[in-house]
């Protein structure tokens, strides 16, 4: 199921691009050969007009198959010097035309990714998210230092601003330092009823490309939900318990739980509080072959709604956040040279597969309102790295197609066939070395599922 619900988000966001290139065709003039939903031989086809209308076997995106493809080989297999301009197809068009049409893919992109970011905000969502409370990831990982400890936070503080922006929680906090690895930040924290200023530099997270400071943040070790047949189930631990001990030692916070249990034991005994009495049981532990552990508990989040926005507010706000994404999201293009780990940063379509359904499954798992918001979220995020990705100007891509039909236009010269063909040939060697580089990162992701 979780593949579904990926292949049809990845689906959405692939058709939105080429629906683009078809509109854009026919509002100039180019004659639209195909329009097709999905790839591979046609399950369905009905010609309206000029245009073949067709579903195809594979579901992913589709494809808009524009008058000229033949004329263009016709061109080349004969050594001619420029590709004839016959009218209604692609390059008989003026290639300001040309350069609309190949813009519109990644602009459609970008508008739907508004639209649905101003549905998000229009209507409201449930956020779940921790605390602005920090512990010390040194604390946890006995032997590490961190930029957080280099600075003179300590476990406990409470992050409240960061370079002059308030924050209030986890996810304020991550979204405020992802962006800006090894680049200096001023943080201000309060602790015992003092206000203190730091200033330090995020380390660059190689696997996925975002900037740490090394710290978790703070959970109180409160049962809100048991897993039926877990563990902690089976123990007899029930929301609203207070895990105090687990084989003798303290447990002030989550995160510590992890510390206690890194040496991995089979069983562990556990003290727990409940209506004011203390009590203790005992939990048969299960380590998977990765050496993780799922003891079938979740411990209390902080929730809150966002107040539905009127339409030209949630507009102007679903703007900003496609836009503050978009920026964000070509600043991180520069990490990729930077010392990333690109099997682990860069997603192929079978991770990105995985993640849409993950988001979904889980999701939808909180209620159907929240489903929709946090599929919405995601599939406006992937709509965004789309638009992205096809503006580089890479030859094959829509920005390299830009690229090329405004230096025809400039020189005022017709291309020759043999460049066009020299220039996409190499735009496809680039992109499908790739996807075998992706492709390849996402086998090392399955296998490290």
């Amino acid at each position: 199921m979780k593949i579904l619900f990926g292949l049809f988000g990845l689906g959405i966001v692939v058709f939105i691009h080429e629906l683009g290139h078809f509109l854009a065709a026919r509002a100039v003039g180019i004659d639209v050969e195909a329009f097709s939903i999905g790839w591979g031989k046609p399950l369905f086809r009905k010609k309206i007009g000029t245009v073949e209308y067709r579903i195809g076997t594979f579901p992913i995106g589709g494809y808009c198959a524009m008058k000229g493809e033949a004329e263009f080989r016709d061109a080349l297999m004969n050594e001619k010097k420029e590709i004839p301009r016959e009218k209604g197809t692609f390059y008989g068009a003026h290639p300001l035309r040309r350069v609309i049409v190949a813009f519109a893919g990644p602009a459609a992109n970008a508008l739907f990714a508004v639209l649905v970011l101003t549905f998000v905000w229009g209507v409201g969502f449930e956020v779940r998210t921790l605390g602005n409370k920090v512990v010390l990831a040194s604390d946890i990982e006995a032997g590490a230092s961190f930029p957080a400890d280099e600075a003179g936070i300590r476990t406990g503080d409470e992050i409240v601003e960061i370079e002059g922006k308030p924050v209030s929680n986890s996810q304020e906090i991550q979204d405020a330092i992802a962006p800006r690895a090894e680049r200096k930040l001023r943080v201000v924290a309060l602790r015992e009823g003092g206000r203190f200023t730091f200033d330090l530099v995020p380390k660059l997270d190689t696997a996925t490309g975002a900037g740490k400071i090394g710290v978790y943040f703070w959970t109180d070790p409160v049962v809100d939900t048991v897993s039926p047949g877990s563990a902690s189930a089976i123990a007899g631990l029930k929301p609203g318990d207070r895990i105090l001990t687990i084989n003798g030692y303290p447990v002030p916070y989550t995160a510590a739980i992890g510390r206690i249990l890194k040496d991995k034991p089979t069983v562990a005994a556990l003290e727990f509080l409940r209506g004011g009495e203390t009590q203790a049981t005992e939990l048969v532990l299960s380590w998977d072959e990765e050496g993780l552990l799922d003891l079938g508990i979740q411990f209390g989040t902080v929730k809150f709604r966002t107040p539905p926005l009127s339409p030209a507010a949630a507009l102007a706000k679903g703007s900003r956040e496609a836009w503050r994404t978009f920026t964000v999201s070509l600043g991180s293009l520069g990490l990729l040279f930077r010392g990333v780990d690109l099997t682990k940063a860069v997603s192929g379509p079978v991770r990105i597969t995985y993640m849409v359904g993950d988001v979904a499954a889980e999701s939808f798992g909180q209620g159907i309102g929240a489903g929709i918001s946090a599929v919405a979220s995601f599939l406006a995020l992937l709509s965004i790295a789309l638009c992205l990705m096809n503006l580089l100007p890479v030859p094959a891509l829509d920005g390299g197609l830009i690229l090329l039909f405004v230096f025809e236009a400039l020189s005022r010269k017709p291309l020759r066939p043999k460049f066009v063909y020299a220039f996409q040939m190499t735009g496809t060697a680039i992109i499908f070395g790739l996807l075998l580089f992706s492709v390849f990162g996402d086998i090392l992701f399955l296998f490290g599922r």
